[in-house]
């Protein structure tokens, strides 16, 4: 049975390849073009081109090229096939002959509006009547351009047409696959000295029309691949983006939607750091964080595996927790911690949010194996991705080009968006990558029911202040109240006062959280928050006082029962010591014979002291049953829940940050300024060639100042090879004014200005002929 496979891409890199056509192309340009040229390629610019010649060698290197093509769209890259199949790098084309190679799939004008883009990037060059490309696009492309395979070589277009009305209907499907897609197919039928006349596969090897790569694969020629698309020899081509299917929601739905899952994120880290400040996981050998400590978090959030890394992730990049100094490094919480902890909600979001746009790692690839089949694991080195932030960036620029409050019906709408506008960006990973974003930037609150809301458009303009004053409109103002329930819930219907949030978390369990927070009081919450101290009395007057919903008479009992039996024990400092006004139970105490291990020693009828510190025998004590609790030396309950640990931390990002933004490019001015450059340096190579007196080498001290006088004396201009500031060899036409002090002053012909160059850096000199 034939498999389809995707073909391989060339992977040899071949030597730079001279451009005359396009070096005196982009010398007879005007400044516009070149402008446009570096704008859309700028990594042509740096460092900056000494002449034209330089640029077009820069512009037709592989890699160069390669970068240029992965901004391209699907229709675009269709058109650089058609001019390699044509053979655009070794002879010119015209637009008309490659209108008619579309076989209508695509007009004229459809085309000149792909190839006038193309020109600006230097990708192809030339007029209508004779388009050119380089060597380095067709290996860019790959192997099978169109999806076509090698050329057979000694077949005609009249006889693959031929040959194609020869075979029979079983040869004729096996080539009709093989020229759709790819043209490579794997087979079990591909041995050497194995093909057999009674399957088509063998025939077709025998007759020769079929290519043999290796025993298993096979690959058809380009001819018969052409013949079979008939008068399509491109296939089916997208002129056109896919238009998505969309929803209208309205903005405030899709803001309040994205509020909602700001506070859970919140709730979310803010548990984080309470768990890690307490017991910080180990940092693996490897780097990261363990398997075991994420399911562990994952149980305590109540959340799944895959939340629970994002939530760790953020945290770090955020830089929230990060690696102790110690010999044994552990995970934990950062003196910035506390001030994200003191920040208001929105504030809260919007450092959380600024920091994953930013985040040089994608946490998506958690779980995975990477190229040594090493599990990738939360937290490790492998999960970096400097092209990350950038990869976000058009996921969510994409779904603010919609009009507000309209959201995709689907994630793959706006995969096969963005697989279209660049069909060479992400690789592999690409649509991974916009399912992966999706789902995080809906976990931060950035994107809800297909839609950007509000702060999350606000966040893209870099301004985080600004983001969270728009989420601060969209998160409901806080309530006063709660909804107690007869089956011992408590249910907060809203984002709850800070003050009764904390008292709620004291003396309940969070069951299921949302727009409407479930809480359930049992006698283990009750005994946690009389363990913070808090008396029976407190605990009814809260729910009592905050309930807008009758008491249910069952908490009232829960919550007596549960503080007649705590604090029997009562535990202090000796080392530690253990009291109770019913001697009975002291005497139970001393006979377990599982406690023996505390060393408790009886010193009066109602009081036992042991050698173990207090917290440790408390802790003991409550696990074989009891409920001490800790007595401070006034007589007064002592919480003994250690404080969360701290460390100062490396800031956001963990000290790494992704690509460079587009701040980091040549902005118009610096971009102007390599223009002229390159036109000094083209004019001084038109000119070198007649000169008076050239010297070789680095001239001597003496010699340059001689002669530059001399020019200076005669109105002659001079030739300058010199190093400029950025350290960059360049060379320029200057008309000498004065030398001395070191410094050559002069008129730049080429920048029609005035301009100083020190004497120390010049390399070369030499008069033009006037």
């Amino acid at each position: 049975m034939l498999e389809r496979m995707p073909a391989d891409p060339a992977a040899n890199e071949p030597p730079p390849e001279s451009v005359d056509s396009l070096t005196e192309l982009l010398r007879s340009g005007d400044d516009r073009q070149l402008l446009a040229l570096l704008r859309s390629r700028p990594d042509l610019a740096t460092p900056p081109p000494t002449d034209s010649a330089v640029l077009a060698a820069r512009a037709t290197v592989r890699s160069s090229v390669t970068r240029a093509c992965e901004d391209l769209d699907s229709f675009s890259l269709n058109v650089l096939e058609a001019l390699v199949l044509l053979d655009a790098d070794e002879r010119t084309v015209s637009l008309e002959r490659l209108t008619g190679f579309f076989g209508g799939e695509a007009t004229r004008e459809q085309l000149r509006s792909r190839i006038d883009p193309l020109r600006e990037r230097a990708l192809v060059w030339g007029p209508d009547e004779a388009l050119r490309t380089a060597v380095t696009v067709r290996e860019t492309i790959g192997a099978h351009p169109a999806g076509l395979g090698a050329e057979l070589g000694g077949l005609s277009e009249q006889r693959a047409r031929e040959v194609l009305a020869e075979l029979d209907d079983e040869e004729l499907g096996v080539v009709t696959k093989l020229a759709g897609a790819s043209p490579i197919g794997r087979t079990g039928q591909a041995k050497p000295g194995a093909e057999r006349s009674d399957t088509p596969i063998g025939r077709l090897l025998l007759r020769g029309l079929l290519l043999r790569r290796d025993e298993n694969t096979v690959e058809l020629p380009r001819e018969l691949g052409l013949a079979a698309r008939g008068d399509r020899p491109m296939g089916n081509v997208a002129t056109a983006e896919p238009v998505p299917e969309l929803d209208e929601h309205g903005q405030q739905r899709i803001d309040g939607t994205a509020a909602g899952e700001a506070l859970e994120l919140n709730r979310h880290v803010e548990l984080l750091l309470e768990s890690w400040g307490q017991e910080p996981p180990d940092v693996l050998r490897s780097g990261g964080v363990g398997v075991r400590d994420i399911r562990e978090l994952a149980r305590k959030l109540g959340s799944d595996e895959t939340r629970a890394a994002l939530v760790v992730e953020l945290a770090a990049g955020t830089g929230l927790v990060d690696t102790s100094p110690e010999e044994d490094p552990q995970w934990v919480p950062t003196v910035q911690a506390d001030v994200w902890l003191a920040a208001s909600p929105e504030h809260r979001w919007a450092l959380l949010a600024g920091s994953w746009l930013e985040l040089p790692r994608l946490p998506g690839l958690i779980g995975s194996r990477d190229a040594r089949d090493r599990l990738l694991g939360t937290l490790s080195e492998g999960l970096r991705r400097s092209s990350a932030p950038r990869d976000r960036r058009r996921v969510l620029e994409l779904l603010d080009e919609q009009p507000g409050g309209w959201g995709f019906r689907r994630d793959d709408g706006v995969a096969a968006v963005l697989a279209w506008r660049a069909p060479r960006r992400g690789g592999s990973m690409r649509d991974e990558l916009v399912t992966w974003t999706l789902r995080e930037a809906r976990a931060l609150g950035i994107v809800a029911l297909g839609g950007l809301s509000s702060a999350g458009r606000a966040l893209l303009t870099g301004d985080e202040s600004a983001a969270a004053g728009v989420m601060a409109s969209a998160i409901p103002e806080p309530v006063d109240h709660v909804l107690v329930q007869a089956d011992l819930t408590v249910v907060a219907p809203g984002r709850l006062e800070p003050e009764l949030a904390a008292e709620l978390n004291l003396a309940a369990d969070v069951e299921s959280a949302g727009s409407a927070t479930v809480y359930r009081v049992n006698e283990s919450s009750v005994r946690r928050a009389l363990d913070a101290g808090r008396s029976s009395e407190q605990l009814r007057e809260l729910f009592e006082q905050r309930s807008r919903t009758p008491v249910p008479q069952g908490l009232t009992y829960l919550i007596d029962d549960t503080a007649r039996r705590h604090g029997k024990l009562r535990a202090g400092t000796a080392s530690s010591f253990l009291r109770c006004e019913d001697p009975v139970v002291l005497t139970e105490v001393l006979g377990k014979q599982r406690l023996a291990h505390l060393g408790l020693r009886r010193i009066a009828p109602t009081v036992l002291i042991s050698p173990l510190p207090l917290e440790q025998l408390v802790d003991e004590l409550r696990g074989n049953g009891y409920a001490p609790v800790a007595e401070s030396t006034d007589g007064g309950v002592l919480d003994l829940s250690r404080g969360p640990q701290r460390i100062k931390g490396r800031g956001r990002y963990g000290g790494a940050r992704g690509e460079p933004s587009n701040s980091a490019r040549p902005d118009e001015q610096q971009l102007t300024e390599r223009v002229r450059t390159l036109r000094a340096g083209d004019q001084a190579a038109a000119t070198r060639g007649n000169t008076i007196a050239p010297e070789r080498g680095r001239p001597s001290a003496n010699a340059t100042l001689e002669l530059l006088r001399e020019a200076a004396r005669q109105s002659h201009s001079v030739w300058l090879g010199f190093v400029d500031a950025q350290g960059g060899a360049t060379q320029r036409i200057v008309r000498p004014v004065s030398v001395g002090g070191g410094v050559l002053q002069g008129f730049d012909s080429a920048r029609g200005e005035l301009g100083d160059f020190p004497l120390h850096r010049i390399t070369s000199v030499a008069v033009v002929d006037q």
